[in-house]
């Protein structure tokens, strides 16, 4: 199997669609030899902001010496970057190797009339596979979508549990209500495994602190009150947090602050685990820890931004971010979703900030809501919208309308950041050879 076969396989699979459950993953992974019961795992799941806690945690750990795993879901630029070790994604020959031999497992599943198992299955196993291969000490696994019936969740060592802020989204498949949602994502705990969770709302904290309590699990909060001093900033901020002082990330966003806090309390958990994290290890790693394509400036003059909200609640806290960053600034939006989403809620939340909107279909996803029905839905509360025919012409358009002291905010759907964080790239240089300088 090479590359381009091995994309074909796990393109194939993604037809199937999301079918939530652990007897397949079970299965599976059984059949590879259950590569899971020889790791450890730092199990993360919650609505927004996993991919945020996640990068903090592997980078502190990583700082101290460990051989870190990261499970990655959804990617920015690169389909092996979902499987990572110590900041490396998986290699074109592990994956291949990996992919065929699971390939063969499936196979005689299907041949006992089995279930094929689906895109999210196999790579899950894929991962577990290469972190073995690698010798992880630890691996940092996120959620694909809920947490009780994810098929992550066939983990059994899980060292602690994390869940990050929760609120609503894919609703089809976890519940109509935060509570429901909540249950789903309190799936993760293990039974007498250390819970840490970020700063909730009442009912979901209600739903935690019960389900901590039936499993035995030992739970510790974020607390918000004991974030202080904070500096915000789009290249570094500064916070403390109870006794600790000038603690530094350079990841932009009023939420990262929150997010940087929930990684705090884990490690300091983790430590008590025998996971130990020196003070300077911990705060060289929330500085340096990198997370493309969430608030993201990746140029300046005009400042470009890309980030991933796609559900209400990251709606919520991006135009919070837009106004409180960006004042008396003309905003130009590049909007893009998928149309199982509740973009008529993304729309309400974020539309008041911007002076001009262009809509765009992600492209390559067959769940894009098509960036003309957008448009349609984004004139019914904002006079200015335009719909573009392609991620390069919707760049150059928000070019043309920004001056140079403007802000182009790109977001909505991950889908298609990656790609048009390449445009843009591409579009600004060429910007900046024209003057004659660099911007």
């Amino acid at each position: 199997m090479n590359v381009r076969q091995a994309m074909e396989y796990i393109e194939g699979l993604a037809g199937a669609g999301i079918v939530p459950g652990l007897q397949n993953i079970g299965e599976l992974c059984r059949r590879l030899g259950d590569p899971q019961k020889s790791l450890r795992f730092v199990h993360v799941a919650g609505t927004n902001g996993k991919g945020s806690v996640c990068t903090y945690i592997a980078s502190a750990l990583q700082e101290a010496g460990y051989r870190v795993g990261r499970y990655i879901s959804p990617v920015i630029f690169e389909y092996r970057e979902r499987i990572q070790v110590n900041g490396r994604m998986i290699t074109e020959k592990a994956l291949c190797r990996g992919l065929e031999r699971i390939r063969e497992v499936c196979g005689g599943m299907l041949l006992e009339g089995l279930p094929q198992p689906t895109a999210f299955e196999v790579e899950t196993a894929l991962g577990f596979l290469y972190f073995l291969e690698k010798k992880c000490d630890i691996v940092v696994l996120e959620t694909g979508m809920g947490g009780l019936l994810d098929a992550t969740n066939i983990v059994e060592n899980t060292v602690a549990a994390v869940i990050t802020s929760v609120s609503m989204d894919h609703m089809k498949f976890l519940g109509n209500t935060l509570t429901a949602v909540a249950e789903q994502k309190a799936g993760v705990m293990k039974p007498g495994r250390p819970v840490i969770s970020a700063c909730q709302r009442q009912e979901v904290s209600d739903v935690l602190i019960r389900k901590a309590r039936e499993s035995g699990c030992p739970l510790t909060s974020v607390d918000c009150g004991k974030i202080r001093a904070v500096r915000y900033g789009l290249s570094r901020q500064r916070f403390d947090y109870g006794a600790r002082k000038g603690l530094e990330i350079s990841l932009a966003g009023q939420y990262q602050v929150e997010n940087a806090a929930l990684a705090l309390e884990t490690l300091d958990v983790l430590g008590e685990q025998g996971f130990s994290v020196t003070e300077a290890q911990l705060r060289k790693g929330l500085r340096e820890a990198s997370w493309p394509g969430r608030f993201t400036v990746i140029k300046k003059h005009p400042i470009f931004i890309v980030d991933g909200a796609h559900n209400e609640d990251a709606a919520k806290r991006l135009a919070q971010s837009v106004t409180f960053y960006f004042t008396n600034r003309k905003i130009i939006y590049i909007m893009g979703v998928l149309k199982d989403k509740e973009y008529e809620k993304i729309i309400a939340l974020t539309h008041s900030c911007a002076d001009h909107i262009i809509t765009v279909t992600p492209p390559g996803n067959p769940r894009a809501l098509p960036a003309y029905e957008l448009a349609k839905e984004v004139a019914r509360v904002h006079p200015k919208v335009t719909a573009a025919d392609s991620l390069e012409e919707a760049v150059e358009m928000s070019l043309l309308l920004a001056g140079s002291e403007d802000v182009i905010v790109a977001f909505g759907s991950l889908s298609f950041l990656g790609r048009l964080m390449k445009i843009a790239g591409a579009s600004l240089g060429k910007a900046a050879g024209k003057n004659g300088r660099s911007k």
